[in-house]
């Protein structure tokens, strides 16, 4: 099987693979996959470590089956994870990149070789037409690309890097996995059958830090998490410390879990969870093994229709504070933006009473409510066209409405064809077992780092 890269194309832009080592999911921490839970393996509670711990300090340069990674390889690719973040990384976020960086460069060659191995290997002629392919998406051609690609830090190699190893496990997971993955009309129906019993249901966007404790480091571990809370009740994004400080799996995706439902959870955090509304803090809390602090993201139905899905047309008039107002005369400001704002009667005359008080106005249609803040979502689904919200704002950075001119509501939610659902239910077992499949390369490679 020759196989192509055209199954490959569908998946991948500027950045997307450089990007690929993010998990797109995680779930909460439970007593079986808590860090350092060993409940497979014979490991004391009193762990003592001997010797020094250089051999655990990341190093930029391997052999992997004596194929080698440079630092320059490493730096090359995180140029390219630099560019698909709008060209900057955090400083605290750049080591666990590179760390990133690294194991997907091992892969990536763990991949290429098993092509090889296989004769699956791909044609320079497929990877020149896929590089122009990309280049066109950013509308360069690809000599331009190639200097862009040059002049931002990173290499035509490191992206053919890129092309050639997505299109190698293409080609593996078409022959060894994809032909031998199917789904029966019985699975499809007892799905089906879940989806219906389950309409209604609550699910939940929780957001989490786990830290890791024992009787032994507890009183410390609630004291480091009383500190990472108090960082994120005075406005410390969540993803951010979560990257920086949980243990969980969760961590590469800022803690996100996902949607679950609250017996996914330990009982502890489904308790406080119900108790939460979307944007809300809690923790941190006692859970197996440690301590978690959560953020509820939102909460939504199953295959229900929710008001928070419609999308809405809006104008914002916003009054900008000078710098060094005092507070009176921002209250004093604020009131009567508040008293003039109230007597708008529809979209059409906001533009008048923005021009009145010197207002920036601002038009702005298929903004989705979820995509608003919780404060602002309770009134924009309850307010009628043309109706105004409360003011909201700070001293510092002034005060604005938001006029309702229109609203989409979403459709009634159906259940997916059965089509769909058993190309999902087999897509999610072709990728279970391409974990395992790369898991497997992993284990038989020989890598020597220098």
């Amino acid at each position: 099987m020759t196989g192509s890269i055209g199954t490959a194309r569908k998946r991948f832009a500027l950045g997307a693979a450089a990007m690929a080592m993010i998990a797109t999911g995680a779930f909460a921490q439970t007593v079986g996959d808590q860090p350092g839970s060993g409940e497979s393996l014979n490991i004391p509670s009193n762990v003592q470590l001997f010797g020094n711990a250089d051999s655990n300090v990341f190093r930029p340069t391997a052999r992997v089956n004596d194929e080698i990674i440079t630092a320059t390889d490493v730096e090359q690719r995180v140029a390219l994870v630099r560019i698909a973040n709008g060209g900057n990384i955090p400083a605290e976020q750049l080591d666990a990149v590179r760390q990133q960086v690294f194991n997907q460069l091992v892969d990536e060659i763990l991949k290429i070789q098993e092509a090889r191995a296989q004769e699956l290997e791909v044609e320079n002629s497929e990877i020149d037409q896929e590089f122009a392919r990309i280049a066109a998406a950013q509308r360069m051609t690809p000599e331009q690309f190639t200097r862009f690609l040059t002049e931002n830090g990173s290499s035509v190699a490191s992206m053919r890097q890129q092309i050639r190893g997505d299109a190698a496990w293409e080609r593996l997971l078409g022959r060894n996995i994809e032909p031998f993955t199917n789904v029966s009309q019985e699975e499809v129906t007892s799905l089906v059958e879940r989806l219906q019993a389950q309409r209604g249901t609550i699910e939940y966007r929780v957001a989490e830090i786990y830290l890791p404790a024992t009787q032994d480091t507890l009183a410390a571990t609630v004291e480091t998490a009383r500190r990472i809370a108090q960082a994120l009740s005075e406005g410390a994004p969540f993803a951010q410390l979560a990257q920086r400080h949980s243990r969980a799996s969760s961590a590469a995706v800022g803690g996100d879990l996902g949607w679950i439902r609250i017996n996914q959870l330990p009982a502890s955090m489904g308790e406080e969870v119900q108790r939460m509304q979307p944007g809300q803090l809690a923790g941190p809390l006692q859970v197996p093994g440690g301590l978690s602090i959560i953020y509820l993201v939102d909460q939504r139905q199953v295959l229900t229709a929710d008001p928070r899905d419609a999308t809405l047309s809006l104008k914002q008039l916003s009054l900008n504070f000078p710098e060094g107002l005092s507070v009176a005369r921002a209250t004093e400001l604020a009131a009567n933006f508040a008293n003039q704002t109230r007597t708008i009667a529809g979209c059409g005359q906001a533009d008048a009473v923005a021009a009145s008080l010197g207002a920036e106005l601002i038009s702005r249609d298929q903004i989705s409510v979820r995509d608003l803040p919780p404060q602002l979502q309770a009134t924009l689904t309850t307010l009628q066209i043309g109706q105004v919200t409360q003011p909201f704002g700070s001293p510092e950075a002034g005060v604005s409405v938001l006029v309702l001119c229109g609203r989409d509501m979403p459709q009634e939610v159906t259940i997916p064809s059965t089509d769909d659902i058993a190309e999902n239910i087999r897509r999610e077992r072709i990728n279970r077992r391409a974990q395992r499949f790369l898991r497997d390369l992993r284990r038989d490679a020989v890598i020597e780092y220098s």
